[in-house]
Order: C-alpha cells, then sequence, then structure tokens
C-alpha cells in the first residue's frame, strides 16, 4: 500500500482531487434531494456551472426557453443529468495523453467515456445502479495516468515486457510491483469516495473477485470490453481484452447479447458526444465482433 501511496503522491498533480464528488453523489443519487443542495456545491465550481449550465441550454433541452442560473437548469435537467454532468466534467482529466502506455492525448478519454455509455447501458437492463455503473465505469483506468507518470526510468523494460507475451497487469506488476487497477482504487480511496466504486476500479479486470460488488464490477468489465469492441481502445494490440464467462454470468447476460449492446453504444455514444459537446478528437470508428 504505501508503494502504491507513493506513486500516487509522485502524480498527485496529474489527478487533483475533486472536492466536489465526495458530496455530489450521496445527493445525486436521491430523487428527492433539494436541488437547492446541489446548486450549493456546484457553484462553487467554475467548470461544472458552465457545463451545467450549456447542456441545460442546448437544443436537446433548452425547449425554446433560455436558462441563466443553476437552480432552475437543475431543475430543468434532473439530478441523473446533472450526476453525469459532474462524472464527465471529473473524468476529463483523462484528455491528457499517457505516452507511456502508447496512448495519444483523448484516447483515453474516450475510451473512459465509450466505457461507461456501454456499462450504462448494461446496468439498465439488468437493473443495477446506472449512476454508480457510470462513475466506476469512467475511472476505472485513472491508475494508468498516476503509473504512466512513473515509468520514464524503466519504459523500455515494460515495453520489453509486453513484446515477450506478459499481459498487460503482469507487465505492471513486474515493474512497479502493483497495477493500474489497483492504484485507480487505492486513489478512489484518498478521494474518499464510496468503497464499491473502489472495489469496482480494483477488480474491473476480475470481477468474481468483488465480493458482494461483483455485479457492479461485471458491469464495468463489459462496458470496458465494449469500448475496445469499438474500437476505443489504445496502445499496443496486445492490450485488448476479452469478455469473462464469468461477468456474463454473473448478470444472466448470453454472449449472444452483446453485439447489440455494441450497436447500442454506438447510438448512445453518439448522442452523448452531441450533448456534451465531445467531438473534437473523436474520430469515426470501426466496430468489430
Amino acid at each position: 500500500m504505501q508503494e502504491i501511496d507513493d506513486y500516487i503522491d509522485q502524480a498527485e498533480h496529474l489527478v487533483p482531487a475533486p472536492p466536489i464528488l465526495p458530496q455530489l453523489i450521496p445527493l445525486l443519487n436521491h430523487t428527492d434531494v433539494d436541488n437547492r443542495r446541489i446548486v450549493d456545491l456546484i457553484s462553487y465550481d467554475t467548470s461544472l456551472t458552465a457545463n451545467v449550465l450549456r447542456v441545460c441550454n442546448s437544443a436537446f433541452y433548452s425547449r425554446g426557453t433560455p436558462i441563466d442560473n443553476l437552480l432552475s437548469a437543475v431543475t430543468r435537467l434532473g439530478s441523473r443529468e446533472v450526476y453525469q454532468i459532474v462524472v464527465l466534467t471529473v473524468g476529463a482529466m483523462f484528455s491528457i495523453g499517457q505516452k507511456s502506455y502508447g496512448i495519444e492525448a483523448c484516447d483515453l478519454w474516450q475510451h473512459s467515456v465509450t466505457t461507461a455509455v456501454g456499462a450504462q447501458l448494461v446496468a439498465r437492463e439488468i437493473a443495477e445502479d446506472e449512476n454508480t455503473v457510470f462513475t466506476a465505469a469512467v475511472l476505472h483506468d485513472v491508475g494508468k495516468i498516476i503509473l504512466s507518470a512513473s515509468m520514464a526510468n524503466c519504459y523500455e523494460q515494460f515495453v520489453q515486457a509486453i513484446e515477450h507475451g506478459a499481459s498487460l497487469i503482469d507487465a505492471e506488476e513486474r515493474n512497479f510491483g502493483c497495477n493500474h487497477a489497483e492504484v485507480g482504487a487505492r486513489l478512489l480511496e484518498r478521494w474518499n469516495l464510496p468503497a464499491c466504486l473502489a472495489v469496482a476500479i480494483r477488480h474491473h479486470h476480475q470481477p468474481s473477485a468483488a465480493g458482494e460488488h461483483q455485479r457492479l464490477t461485471a458491469c464495468v468489465h463489459l462496458g470496458n470490453s465494449i469500448a475496445y469492441l469499438m474500437g476505443y481502445g489504445y496502445g499496443d494490440p496486445s492490450f485488448a481484452i476479452s469478455i469473462l464467462d464469468g461477468a456474463l454470468n454473473m448478470l444472466h447476460i448470453s454472449a449472444e447479447r452483446i453485439p447489440g449492446y455494441v450497436q447500442e453504444c454506438v447510438d448512445r455514444l453518439q448522442h452523448v458526444k452531441n450533448l456534451y459537446n465531445l467531438t473534437p478528437g473523436w474520430e469515426a470508428k470501426t466496430f468489430h465482433y
């Protein structure tokens, strides 16, 4: 644990703690929350204020009447949409490139958003909490930002391990003594986010190890797989993953359902990209299954 904390301390400027998120998550998960409490928190964050107002006044939500204050915007959008804006605003830190992993600028961000959209579709179908799944999926690879910052001294060994057939997780553990999932989980613990999120991130490559949070973690795992199937992966081809049968079994989903999720994700992702102004840097992808 100390080794992981040391990596986080070295790179904390790359992933500053979002002070508003631990307070907003409990509020936005309740449908009967007083919108004024949400506004009190959001109003002190410039990016969130701007994004909430922009989305509220988009063609999809405007209804022909412009909104110029947060309370009216939050009331019009509803807690679920505001929650998504908050999580995507925090997740935008992924837009920086992670050259050590072979990740270009925006690639990790694109992958994370696509994973979140895919995971949310799965969660909606099986009646799992969509907000929690979306949050875990957006943040599932945050540990790569931390480890990438520490990779300068061992990048060649890392690449050699991958080239000799080691999995990404094995290569990370061989060079760092930990992997990106463990680092990401520890970061969320230090941010004081709900424990279920940290568990889902720690075990998103192996949902069976997630204990009582297996279903949440399996949703993130499937979202991650859907993103790769759509072409929103990154780095060396050996980084690509396969869908674990165990994750499908946990959620009582047939493998034949996956192509449908992929197509639904294509459609939903286009809506999300347009609504949240994510189009710059997003080129068309060809998915395969």
